[in-house]
């Protein structure tokens, strides 16, 4: 009776023993994938692209356009709305746009006059105007003036909201002819290459 007793507990102790090491080693394994799945997903996703407010895609796509008496050509952002507004034509989408606008005269335009005429005019007929630098630049249609500006937007149709812009205003000129081209976007906006593009379009076709 004490043999069978003494074998019993024996075994007891050794199933004991066997349970534990099982547990512990079930809890190890358990903790190991807690640890890989928390690993897993704290692992940054990549962050849908998405453009700033303002900035033109960077697949725009560019359409060229020249007025009904021809004589130079420039490309467009397609897609965007058309206006006239007296001898100038507007392509806009909400605060951009591009202002394309002919008118004879006389002499080719300089760094001088475009200071002491045509920014006075500008300061003149918009509001909270910041004159920034005018310089004389390369682009493949030949060379312009340029001014660069701030000023604030015309008011939202919808809102009746003004942000304030960067401008950009290049004189072409040739033959007793300049075009204005007059590009503008919200401030913070990213259209160097955008309007890189639309300035470098620009071609006198006769």
């Amino acid at each position: 009776m004490r043999r069978t007793l003494s074998a019993a507990l024996t075994g007891l102790v050794v199933l004991t023993g066997a349970v534990a090491c099982s547990t512990s080693s079930g809890s190890g394994a358990g903790s190991g994938a807690g640890s890989g799945s928390s690993s897993s997903s704290s692992a940054a996703a990549p962050a849908p692209e998405s453009n700033p407010a303002g900035d033109i895609p960077d697949n725009q796509v560019y359409v060229a356009w020249s007025p009904s008496g021809g004589g130079f050509s420039v490309k467009v952002p397609e897609g965007w709305a058309r206006q006239a507004a007296g001898r100038a034509t507007v392509f806009s989408d909400k605060f951009n746009s591009v202002r394309v606008e002919p008118s004879p005269a006389a002499q080719a335009p300089t760094g001088q006059s475009v200071r002491s005429v045509d920014l006075p005019a500008v300061e003149r007929s918009a509001k909270n105007v910041k004159v920034g630098k005018v310089s004389t630049v390369k682009r493949q249609g030949g060379d312009a003036v340029l001014a660069t500006y701030r000023a604030d937007s015309a008011p939202d149709g919808v809102t009746g909201k003004s942000v304030q812009q960067d401008v950009e205003r290049y004189v072409f000129w040739k033959n007793g002819t300049q075009v204005v081209l007059t590009l503008s976007g919200a401030v913070g906006a990213d259209n160097v290459d955008p309007w890189r593009t639309v300035t470098d379009s620009f071609r006198w076709t006769r």
